[in-house]
């Protein structure tokens, strides 16, 4: 790690530059939302204590917050075993969702077959 900057250079980008952060209640583990990161928005969130995306609609930096007031703090920040996304684990304050949810996931959840762990199949 470059002390000048410190997003790990082995972190692997899309075609477009970005890598998808997923972003984790630190107390409770519970998913609070998904969104982009460019090697920009990691620097921003590793040395400001504060998460910062890059929006791909609207072609600019936004740090969770800043208009809303829901902030996020961080509290550790992981690579996972192919270095393509980020688990970033942080202390919620409000909702993290735009539409006010506590996470973007609350309500949505979509029908699926029940997998048995102790079925044969």
């Amino acid at each position: 790690m470059n002390p000048l900057d410190p997003v790990p250079a082995d972190l692997v980008f899309d075609a477009n530059g970005l890598l998808p952060a997923i972003i984790q209640d630190d107390e409770s583990g519970e998913v609070l939302m998904l969104a982009w990161m460019d090697h920009e928005a990691i620097r921003r969130t590793l040395t400001t204590g504060r998460v910062t995306f890059w929006s791909r609609s609207r072609g600019e930096y936004w740090r969770k917050g800043d208009t809303s007031g829901h902030r996020q703090y961080v509290r550790s920040v992981a690579a996972d075993c192919d270095s393509d996304t980020l688990l970033v684990r942080v202390v919620q304050i409000g909702a993290a969702c735009h539409t006010g949810t506590r996470s973007c996931f609350t309500d949505r959840e979509i029908p699926a077959l029940v997998g048995d762990p102790d079925s044969p199949a």
